[in-house]
């Protein structure tokens, strides 16, 4: 068997109803002194895309053998299968298949179904809207106490659901990429445009750059920004673009909230331009 590991939760759940408390109770009662920790519970109810993206953002920085139990299931119930994945990295990730492993899939190594006749907690049969408690807080306890293996869960699945994500490319003279995700306390836009992207076609400190952001096909904003290092390089309230944690081109302005002021989201929907001016 395995050595014990940390169990990370990431939910749409909030926290005021007790449906966590729930899960890291199963959590406990596989076995009392796992390292039980939240990545959030603040995703935007049935948000998969923002799940995905989270689960993306953080994983990495986990040592091997963590996992994670990532119930944001809009189809909680249905015939969607519940899946574990191993990565690379030597994470597990214990989730329905929805497409909450979209922005992983390089990453994956191997993809099994948990198979519920096996591993499900016991007095759990006739509850059918709860698997984040009933299978996947169980069976990601289990994982990560070493009383279940990897191999034992269920069938390997050849291929699992993908949510639809435009790719970073350069076409013409201008970079074109989506807003997965908004850096949410701040309101700063962040996109999948690497660093490597912008060096590409000449961006660097100081540069100024067209900035066109469109939900669908319609033109939320346009402007010319500079491209600096940081938030302080420019006055407080003035737009900037900058390099994000991720090493992707993001958006904002100095201490107020850019998605604020122009009414911008995230999502598939929701693109961004930038152009060396």
């Amino acid at each position: 068997m395995t050595n014990r590991q940390a169990l990370v939760l990431m939910t749409d759940f909030g926290v005021r109803d007790g449906a966590v408390a729930a899960m890291k109770g199963v959590a406990l009662q596989v076995d009392s002194s796992l390292s039980i920790l939240d990545l959030t519970h603040e995703v935007k109810p049935f948000d998969v895309w923002e799940g995905a993206y989270r689960l993306f953002q953080t994983h990495g920085y986990w040592r091997d053998g963590t996992v994670f139990v990532v119930v944001v299931d809009p189809g909680v119930g249905t015939s969607r299968k519940s899946l574990a994945a191993k990565l690379s990295g030597g994470q597990i990730i214990v989730c329905p298949d929805n497409g909450l492993l979209t922005w992983l899939e390089p990453s994956i190594e191997e993809v099994r179904e948990i198979d519920e006749t096996l591993h499900r907690l016991p007095g759990s049969s006739e509850s059918y809207t709860f698997l984040g408690r009933d299978l996947y807080a169980f069976v990601g306890a289990k994982l990560a106490s070493g009383q279940l293996e990897f191999t034992d869960i269920g069938a390997i699945v050849p291929s699992i659901t993908q949510l639809e994500i435009a790719e970073p490319k350069l076409q013409h003279d201008a970079l074109h990429g989506v807003i997965p995700v908004l850096d949410i306390n701040f309101g700063n836009v962040w996109t999948n445009i690497p660093k490597t992207l912008l060096e590409q076609i000449g961006i660097q400190p100081q540069s100024q750059i067209e900035v066109r952001i469109l939900e669908k096909n319609a033109q939320r904003f346009c402007g010319v920004l500079p491209f600096v290092a940081s938030f302080g390089a420019v006055a407080h309230g003035q737009p900037l673009v900058y390099v994000n944690s991720l090493l992707h081109a993001a958006v904002a302005i100095n201490c107020q909230s850019f998605a604020t002021l122009y009414g911008i989201s995230s999502g598939a929907d929701w693109t961004v331009q930038l152009r060396l001016v």
